[in-house]
């Protein structure tokens, strides 16, 4: 009986956890956007100025969402997070740390690797939406590599 009168008691004083919402909605052109500079030590030729808006950020932090836009320059940029961009304005020619070369226009999606460089060269303007994941810790990373191996070769009759 202690017990119960101990967790009932717990249970009464224990932080309520917050309701947040299950939508987040805002027109991407409408978000308050902030100054976001660019390292300078990154900056390869030009002035760029960069801006973002924030739109979300999951419970866990682990996963965002912004807008961000910057003016012409060159200038090499570090992917700390996983990051999926979709190219809403503009264009900008990115260069990976491989040598390969891509040209990202209105429309176009692209996927960055966590821990990665990549060279950004823009023209004139360029927008885009991010989405950004932290990585797991690489224990964890690979316990889910396993656990995703197991379930395919279930799928395959093995």
């Amino acid at each position: 009986m202690p017990i119960k009168l101990l967790l009932a008691g717990l249970l009464l004083v224990a932080p309520r956890r917050q309701v947040e919402k299950a939508i987040v909605s805002a027109p991407a052109n409408r978000l308050e956007m902030k100054p976001a500079p660019i390292n300078p030590d990154w900056i390869i030729d030009g002035n760029p100025q960069a801006r973002v808006g924030d739109h979300s950020r999951s419970d866990d932090e682990a996963g965002t969402t912004a807008v961000w836009e910057c003016t012409a320059g060159t200038f090499r940029w570090y992917f700390g997070w996983d990051e999926t961009v979709v190219i809403q304005e503009g264009a900008v020619e990115v260069t990976g740390e491989d040598g390969e070369r891509r040209l990202l226009t209105a429309g176009d999606i692209a996927y960055f690797k966590g821990g990665t460089w990549a060279t950004w060269r823009i023209e004139r303007y360029v927008r885009k939406i991010a989405f950004l994941r932290k990585p797991f810790p690489e224990p964890l990373a690979t316990l889910y590599q396993l656990r995703n191996a197991l379930r395919a070769g279930q799928r395959r009759g093995l």
